[in-house]
């Protein structure tokens, strides 16, 4: 009887990922058949019923690609690499996408710590780096524990030196994940999805413009009023857009 109880509590699981997979499976083929336009709406379908992944993203990107929506394809390869930082194919098909764009904008010189946090600790999401502290956590523990028990000197120095650099790993993989985390919840990028926009000085129609930018470049949103957003460029413009013609990531 507990059995039957324990499936039927998992049935609905089963169900809705088997329908996801299910659903996968018809878009890859809708796309292999060119038919791009279907394929987006049941990649879409997966995605209200939040089970979306890099994968699915990535495709997404393809599809928009095929139907040279510049904003769309750049905006999925961003999601899907928000999700899975290390997918390869969704980076090397941004490359491609972003030239696609019309606006060219230099980014700001960064810091040594700048860029060693990008190039390396950020190929790992936040999520990514609480397992890894997790695993660490579990590592230094037996450590210590086999420190505590041998009676063997050789083995307890080797021991007590090992769960030492765990704890250590573990102190600075914390830190890490701490970093992480902030940085991902504070800052709050998106794609422009309007052919041309001309940013504002202020958050009103009146304002003055300060400058111009198109279809696909990625901004950092600031600030928000009513239906206006301060965004700034990655060379270190800022200025106001009305908000329906960005989409956040």
């Amino acid at each position: 009887m507990k059995k039957i109880f324990f499936l039927l509590f998992l049935l609905p699981s089963i169900l809705l990922a088997q329908t996801a997979n299910d659903l996968f499976t018809t878009a890859n083929n809708l796309y292999k058949e060119g038919k791009y336009k279907e394929a987006i709406k049941v990649y879409q379908k997966i995605e209200k019923k939040d089970q979306v992944s890099s994968d699915v993203y990535y495709n997404l990107g393809n599809c928009y690609y095929k139907l040279n929506e510049v904003a769309a394809t750049i905006y999925n390869y961003e999601k899907a690499l928000s999700i899975n930082p290390l997918h390869k194919d969704a980076t090397n098909n941004l490359v491609f996408a972003k030239r696609l764009t019309l606006d060219r904008i230099e980014e700001l010189p960064k810091s040594i710590l700048q860029k060693f946090n990008e190039n390396y600790l950020q190929k790992l999401t936040y999520n990514q780096w609480a397992i890894v502290v997790v695993v660490l956590s579990f590592l230094a523990s037996i450590l210590f524990l086999l420190f505590y028990f041998s009676e063997i000197p050789t083995k307890k120095r080797f021991y007590f030196i090992s769960s030492i650099l765990s704890f250590i790993m573990l102190f600075s993989s914390l830190l890490i994940t701490i970093n992480q985390y902030n940085l991902s919840t504070s800052k709050r990028h998106a794609i422009v999805f309007s052919k041309k926009i001309d940013v504002k000085n202020a958050p009103t129609l009146n304002g003055n413009d300060v400058f111009t930018i198109h279809e696909g470049t990625k901004i950092m949103v600031l600030d928000e009023v009513d239906n206006w957003k301060k965004v700034k460029l990655a060379d270190g413009k800022i200025g106001w857009l009305i908000a329906d013609e960005i989409k956040e990531l």
